[in-house]
């Protein structure tokens, strides 16, 4: 059993930010499986990763190359869905501007970090690694953090049964 079906990074664009936080969560373990897949506020036609993104990634033994941005909908909102935006702001537009948004958090709330990630767009790439370094703390905790909710959540139902 597992709280969530699917989690989406949310980022302004899902070119750079959104899509590293999916590729380092894709190459944790989860207890159960669960889809992760990244997407934007603001994505007026599809685009590739952000190459410097892209080069952050590969030089960690990771690759987003066929990643595309996709737009967040209202689709996307649902119980089982559990939505991280990179930022205070992206998460407080998401709630004002869909009336169905539940399970809406910033990434940094969601595991009790104190600052949210920062878009190094039109930055260095010393900036996008660092980047993805403050990415790859915070993906970790949450990895471990979604691990312990679905023990958790497997230990009530072995309860429930007994």
């Amino acid at each position: 059993m597992k709280h969530y079906d699917k989690l989406i990074f949310v980022s302004e664009s899902d070119t750079s930010t959104s899509p590293m936080a999916e590729a380092i969560l894709q190459q944790e373990f989860l207890l159960e499986d669960i889809l992760i897949t990244s997407k934007g506020l603001v994505v007026l036609f599809p685009e590739p990763i952000n190459p410097k993104a892209e080069a952050v990634l590969v030089s960690h033994s990771l690759s987003m190359k066929d990643h595309v941005s996709e737009q967040l909908t209202e689709d996307d909102f649902d119980d089982r869905t559990l939505i991280l935006t990179m930022d205070t702001h992206q998460m407080e537009r998401l709630l004002k501007d869909q009336e169905n948004a539940r399970n809406v958090f910033t990434l940094a709330s969601y595991i009790q970090a104190d600052e949210d990630i920062e878009d190094p767009y039109g930055g260095s790439l010393a900036d996008y690694n660092r980047t993805y370094e403050t990415l790859k703390v915070y993906v970790l905790r949450l990895s471990k953090i979604l691990s312990m909710e679905e023990t958790r959540l497997q230990q009530d139902s072995m309860r429930e049964d007994i």
